[in-house]
């Protein structure tokens, strides 16, 4: 056995925990980590918190919607990405106007949910339809774009389980909270939507990290095309060089050829007396 044969399976394995480790932070990124389940959930915490008390919407509105606005600000200061909180701050401030406006402060909660529903649906329509949103999410982060695909089946297969998995739970919680919206009050509501905030959130995302932890690691087609580009600028570089050394048309051989001709007649000329 040689030494690459050694240590071949090594470093197998080192490409494959690199490769995990790029999916498990690819995976906390793309859905917020614990800072973006903070971002979504206290906001609505404060509002029913408040509105329990007091029974005041605007007040309770106001407070989330003012506590939604100093964590943005918060992630801005600290330099961090500011996807997750405008979508936080977009959801919390169409919240609080519409409760304001309809007087019900069961409408605080209603733009979220419908967020929900639609992002569950979309999950389950894209797992039908063999482009599974998880896949579609997680594909340029770990830059293998969509090659998983067409050259992964193992991912694929992967991708389409997380993606039904999320696209189950979110229509299971919505389940839970449209018939309170439709039948109960805004603190019963309130509080059963605080309280499915992270325990799907974190099913979810376990989940994804079994399905793709089990499947085999993507295929960096961002390197693959940086050798192909690498590779074309070497020959490109090279062909003109070995025409030259090989092809007896190119300029310079014509001249050699007359030359040589020439010499070569004149050895065989007689001399002359």
């Amino acid at each position: 056995m040689t030494p690459d044969d050694k240590t071949t399976p090594t470093g197998h394995r080192a490409a494959a925990a690199d490769s995990r480790a790029a999916a498990d932070t690819a995976l906390l990124e793309a859905f917020g980590g614990v800072r973006g389940m903070v971002d979504t959930t206290v906001p609505g915490l404060v509002f029913v918190l408040l509105y329990t008390i007091k029974r005041d919407i605007h007040l309770a509105a106001i407070a989330a919607l003012g506590l939604t606005v100093l964590l943005g600000l918060a992630r801005l200061v600290r330099k961090e990405t500011l996807k997750h909180a405008f979508s936080g701050v977009f959801g919390v401030a169409f919240g609080a106007v519409f409760a304001m406006m309809s007087g019900d402060a069961k409408n605080f909660y209603l733009p979220g949910m419908l967020y929900t529903l639609g992002l569950a649906v979309a999950y389950v329509l894209s797992a039908l339809f063999r482009y599974p949103l998880i896949g579609v999410l997680l594909g340029p982060m770990l830059k293998e774009n969509l090659s998983w695909r067409t050259r992964n089946p193992g991912r694929f297969r992967a991708y389409t389980r997380a993606t039904w998995a999320w696209g189950l739970i979110l229509l299971a919680k919505s389940a839970v909270l449209f018939p309170l919206y439709w039948w109960g009050d805004a603190t019963q509501l309130g509080w059963v939507k605080v309280a499915l905030g992270i325990p799907p959130f974190l099913l979810c995302v376990y989940l994804t990290w079994i399905f793709l932890a089990k499947a085999p690691p993507p295929i960096d087609v961002i390197a693959e095309m940086e050798a192909e580009e690498k590779a074309e600028r070497e020959r490109e570089r090279g062909t003109p060089d070995a025409g030259q050394a090989t092809d007896p048309l190119l300029p310079g051989w014509s001249d050699r050829i007359v030359s040589e001709a020439g010499t070569e007649s004149a050895d065989r000329q007689p001399p002359r007396h």
